[in-house]
């Protein structure tokens, strides 16, 4: 964020401010502006709240498929355990107020709604203060601890819904987290988190996670796959299209879609990155079109049991039974689409470029700072 150097640049923007009627605006339209000013930033800057920012769209897509009702049973609550902004808690609210008026309830159920569902953690400072500005204007209690999710004891809160989309990349502690309830030990910090968000499941709980790729398909995924699907109903993977983080982070990402109480049997797979063109910042921006398919498919049933049709070689979504996952070593980095050539994915920015190869860069400089951490420990 800018910083105001002149005194009277200052005293004109105190004063703008103080000519504005803040009173007159209620929870929704303040809400909605600090949104808008959040989305601007994310989108104008690599600085600023980019970093923490997960695309709309693709927030919008999630809550919309995991329907988290705060009314849907009497403890129902909803977490996000690396909240950045706030923007899947928000979401998850707007999305409640399209299914009803919030002016309708009870009292009792205002307090419920409003000071007891909605709950997050942050890392970093800043962000933290963003989130608990933002849930604060749209009129909700800022349940928003700060502290590292997955190094931190464990506190054994459990949440009926958990929608997150943990940081990419290897920065960090880089160590194994001391943490008793993991049972998988590694230093992979997406795989700590998958951990942590299972273990804070309530009963019949439901979780979708943002993850990079290779969480389907790295050696100690395989194991913590193993050991979760007879206890977890990992029922649905969507694959999202190139280019969608950028140009925070140049990773080929998924959403794994995950219910608590009951075993894997099939997982269904969702393809929204093979024959799509890739996203880019400004000339082809991730979009509520790239999901509408998608959330089609996924039916209304936000575990996942929907009545659902297979699209065979030629479709996105393919049924995968627990025998074919078992076969594989339970290695989920499944493809089954053949690309396209004549699909034309050479439509570049510069900034995209230039952005794309920083990443690059950033990734070889944490993999060597890895390597020269192991010769250290030999």
């Amino acid at each position: 964020m800018a910083k105001i150097r002149s005194s009277s640049s200052l005293k004109r923007l105190l004063t703008l401010i103080d000519q504005v009627n803040w009173s007159s605006y209620d929870e929704d339209v303040l809400g909605s502006m600090f949104e808008g000013l959040l989305e601007k930033a994310a989108n104008e800057s690599k600085k600023g709240a980019g970093q923490y920012f997960t695309p709309r769209p693709l927030i919008n897509t999630i809550v919309q498929v995991m329907k988290p009702n705060p009314f849907e049973s009497q403890n129902f609550t909803l977490s996000d355990v690396a909240c950045g902004t706030g923007g899947f808690i928000i979401s998850s609210y707007e999305w409640f107020k399209r299914q009803q008026s919030t002016k309708l309830l009870s009292a009792e159920d205002k307090i419920k709604l409003f000071n007891k569902t909605y709950f997050g953690q942050e890392l970093v400072t800043r962000p933290r203060r963003m989130a608990q500005m933002n849930l604060f204007l749209h009129g909700i209690e800022p349940n928003i601890k700060l502290g590292d999710t997955i190094y931190d004891p464990f506190d054994k809160n459990l949440f009926s819904c958990i929608l997150t989309n943990p940081p990419f990349g290897n920065k960090g502690l880089n160590q194994i987290p001391d943490r008793k309830d993991f049972r998988i030990k590694t230093s992979n910090k997406q795989l700590n988190f998958v951990q942590h968000v299972l273990n804070s499941l309530q009963d019949n709980g439901r979780t979708a996670i943002v993850l990079p790729d290779n969480v389907l398909s790295d050696e100690k995924a395989l194991e913590l796959w193993k050991i979760t699907m007879p206890e977890y109903n990992v029922h649905t993977i969507l694959k999202l299209p190139n280019g969608t983080f950028l140009p925070y982070a140049n990773v080929k990402a998924v959403v794994v879609f995950i219910q608590k109480g009951s075993p894997t049997k099939h997982i269904w797979f969702y393809d929204a990155r093979t024959n799509i063109p890739s996203v880019t910042k400004k000339g082809r921006p991730l979009t509520d079109n790239h999901f509408f398919d998608f959330i089609e498919n996924y039916g209304e049933r936000p575990d996942g049991d929907a009545q659902r049709i297979d699209g065979g070689d030629d479709g996105r979504f393919r049924k995968f039974g627990i025998d074919q996952i078992r076969a594989r070593n339970y290695n989920l980095d499944i493809s089954w689409l053949i690309e396209n050539e004549s699909i034309e994915d050479n439509y570049f920015e510069i900034e995209d470029i230039t952005n794309d190869t920083i990443s690059e860069l950033e990734s070889i400089i944490d993999s060597l700072k890895e390597l020269s951490n192991l010769l250290e420990k030999k």
